[in-house]
């Protein structure tokens, strides 16, 4: 099993410790770095900045948003990434949620599927150099009746396959991506249940293109934290939980809150939403169970999370990125080594 970084969103108050602990994790051999937009900081720029000032780290996108851009643009900048990285780029696209597609892009969020499905095809075609052509529900490459032709890209991408992740959560998300993509971007795994929520769904997609697990890259995200108090640790994550679970997207369309009822959380996934969009955040907070954040993070000592890294190798996961926590960079860097160490303990590495 991997190791990757996930720095999150630039602006989040640590960008001038994010370069720092990037490059750390590239000097301990960390195998990927991914970095977040949302309605912030873009993706794109952030990963240029990274990768010019590292080695052999990857630099991905987790995610660069559908709404945010038209296809033939994703595949130019990923060939332009990738050929000035020396080979290091992987596209990780999502949908995003119904709030930022329609608030800030206005890009209406319907047929998300068919949407992902249509815009994976035009990239790939742009990414393999061919001339671009494509009719679709959604996109028609070249416009008809008009002075358009089809277009071939023209800058040369290090490598002819970049590897292409989507972000899944449902059922029908993680199966399509099993079958389109080179691999799965996940959020609140639980090697407890992640066969369930999501393996079993990435398989199926797999078989239905005629393929296995092997060489797919299942790369969930979990927050990092070293310490002996576990009950405190745990504590520090009940906002960014109660965030998601809460409130991303609307009542109808939280895709997080839902994740947490196929956990088996129905009952406290409601409390977290009810009180979180009432304006309760404290109490949303403080509704999230400790078993909830626990099962969906690493915390504790070093041994602790080793034998929890066993149990996410064993569920199916392949990279295992892990976001950092600490008020300081040093605090960041730490427990970015005790990552490595727990790695190197589990046998995994």
């Amino acid at each position: 099993m991997r190791l990757g970084i996930n720095l999150g969103y630039w602006g989040a108050g640590m960008d001038g410790d994010n370069l720092a602990v990037a490059q750390e994790a590239d000097r301990l051999g960390y195998d990927v770095c991914w970095a977040a937009e949302a309605y912030g900081s873009d993706a794109p720029t952030v990963l240029t900045w990274v990768a010019a000032q590292t080695e052999s780290i990857d630099v991905g996108s987790a995610i660069m948003q559908i709404p945010a851009r038209q296809p033939a643009m994703t595949a130019m900048t990923a060939a332009t990434l990738d050929s000035l990285s020396g080979g290091r780029f992987r596209l990780g696209l999502g949908v995003s949620g119904p709030q930022v597609s329609e608030g800030w892009y206005g890009v209406k969020f319907d047929k998300p599927l068919a949407r992902t499905r249509e815009y994976v095809e035009i990239v790939r075609r742009a990414m393999s150099r061919e001339r671009l052509s494509y009719e679709g529900e959604h996109w028609t490459l070249p416009l008809p009746d008009g002075p358009g032709k089809p277009i071939k890209l023209t800058v040369h991408p290090q490598r002819e396959h970049i590897p292409l992740y989507i972000a899944a959560i449902g059922p029908k998300n993680l199966e399509q991506t099993g079958e389109i993509a080179d691999g799965a971007l996940l959020i609140f795994p639980s090697a407890d249940h992640l066969e369930d929520t999501a393996v079993k769904h990435l398989r199926a997609g797999r078989e239905k293109a005629g393929k296995t697990m092997d060489g797919f890259d299942v790369c969930p995200t979990l927050p990092l934290a070293i310490g002996d108090d576990i009950n405190g640790l745990a504590d520090m994550f009940r906002p960014y939980t109660a965030l998601y679970v809460g409130g991303m997207g609307s009542r109808k369309q939280n895709f997080y809150n839902q994740l947490a009822q196929r956990m088996g959380y129905e009952k406290e996934a409601a409390e977290i939403q009810d009180k979180y969009l009432s304006g309760d955040k404290t109490g949303a907070a403080a509704a999230v169970p400790h078993q909830l954040i626990d099962q969906t993070t690493l915390l504790g000592s070093v041994e602790r999370i080793a034998e929890r890294m066993q149990a996410y190798a064993a569920a199916g996961v392949t990279t295992l990125t892990l976001a950092p926590a600490g008020f300081t960079r040093e605090e960041r860097i730490a427990a970015l080594r005790a990552g490595t160490d727990a790695l190197e303990r589990s046998g995994l590495a």
